[in-house]
């Protein structure tokens, strides 16, 4: 049960993932801009997808856990059981007292499973009618949820990252995703299976930095975005942790500043490892990087620019100068703005050269079969509306 990433490409032996739920259907089109969506998965084939997606990962001897019963498993007493309703509602900004209360009681009134989905799924204002009605709670109640739901948790890239040994439980930019990474915080604190992994960042750090803005190239050097969801100084606080206060064998990170912008989210999806060697970006990406390589110092960090192409940046930190970057969508300009759309970038290495790569961006699929990548297609037409790919969905726990 051991946590140990050191690669994106090495055999993947054990992944996280979340099955999308009713938080898919408790979405309306007024909601959809405050939940990071712009379109609303049809819930019955996005299961579908998802489905297919889990059992291609079991036969090629993967083994699959879910976020939700890994916290099940965390939450067996009923103190935590109510440590952990405390922190979501405090993180969900419940203000008001009476809904506050009633939402507790509402919430134990479950079994620990059922809570939990119904957490996910979010609470509607008709599902239970408060004991004592004020002024507040009428004011407060003028809308069609208590809580929530988390479309976003079937990305479990981006709460939080499995980095060598140990986890960065992240701090999401965004309140829509805030609460996600409180599952995995109680999964390494209450779960005995994780109970001697290491924390390199804690959610409660003042700055943002998630998942996806994160690749571990190899055993010796990370790639971090600096992106619309991660700061700086994120960047910062991770890089010394593991530098000075881990054993950790991570000896660079190359911190790839992107646009901040939504079609350049995160560097996982403009940026993904494909083989020891080969890479795969978004067409335009060359054009607007500005790439800082963090070193360990005597006593604090080194930090230099390098000013030279990516592609010459990798050879250079990786050891290696065959490094080959293919273009999402290769040379048809329309086609990499469809594909790159569609989240033709954002695969998922499970050994060396060999991908899973959602089955509609055919263009850069034959792109990656031309220069000897296998590549393991699935399903697309609802999961991709969430604009996430195989790599957003899933969350590496074990490499060999």
């Amino acid at each position: 049960m051991s946590i140990n990433v050191y690669s994106e490409v090495k055999e993947l032996k054990r992944v996280l993932l979340h099955r999308p739920g009713l938080e898919l259907e408790n979405m309306e089109p007024d909601l959809l801009e405050e939940l990071l969506f712009e379109d609303i998965p049809y819930l019955k084939k996005a299961q579908q997808e998802h489905d297919y997606f889990a059992d291609v990962l079991r036969t090629n001897g993967i083994h699959v856990e879910y976020i939700t019963d890994l916290l099940s498993t965390a939450l067996s007493k009923d103190e935590i059981k109510k440590e952990f309703i405390n922190e979501y509602l405090q993180l969900s900004e419940v203000k008001n007292k009476y809904i506050l209360d009633a939402l507790k009681d509402y919430l134990l009134s479950f079994d620990t499973k059922n809570m939990i989905n119904k957490i996910v799924s979010g609470i509607r204002i008709n599902e239970f009618k408060l004991k004592k009605e004020t002024f507040s709670t009428k004011v407060r109640m003028n809308k069609q949820f208590y809580l929530l739901p988390l479309p976003n948790l079937y990305f479990q890239r981006d709460p939080i990252a499995f980095v060598g040994i140990g986890i960065v439980i992240n701090k999401m930019r965004t309140k829509a995703r805030r609460r996600e990474s409180l599952f995995m915080k109680y999964v390494i604190k209450y779960n005995r299976d994780f109970k001697n992994t290491p924390v390199y960042y804690d959610m409660n750090n003042h700055f943002a930095i998630e998942g996806g803005d994160i690749l571990i190239l190899t055993d010796k050097v990370l790639a971090i975005g600096i992106s619309q969801r991660t700061e700086p100084e994120a960047v910062e606080i991770l890089a010394k942790k593991l530098f000075f206060e881990t054993d950790e064998s991570f000896e660079t990170i190359l911190a790839i500043n992107i646009p901040k912008k939504r079609a350049y989210m995160h560097l996982d999806t403009i940026f993904t490892m494909v083989d020891t060697d080969k890479f795969l970006a978004h067409s335009k990406l060359e054009s607007s990087l500005l790439v800082y390589v963090i070193k360990k110092g005597d006593k604090d960090l080194e930090v230099i620019e390098e000013k030279t192409s990516l592609e010459k940046i990798l050879q250079k930190y990786l050891n290696n100068g065959e490094v080959k970057i293919l273009k999402c969508g290769g040379e048809d300009e329309i086609a990499a703005k469809r594909e790159q759309w569609n989240d033709g970038s954002n695969v998922l290495a499970i050994k060396p050269g060999v991908v899973i790569a959602y089955d509609r961006n055919y263009v850069t699929n034959t792109l990656l079969r031309e220069n000897g990548i296998n590549v393991i297609e699935i399903p697309s037409s609802e999961l991709s509306r969430g604009r996430g790919g195989p790599r957003c969905m899933s969350m590496p726990m074990n490499r060999g």
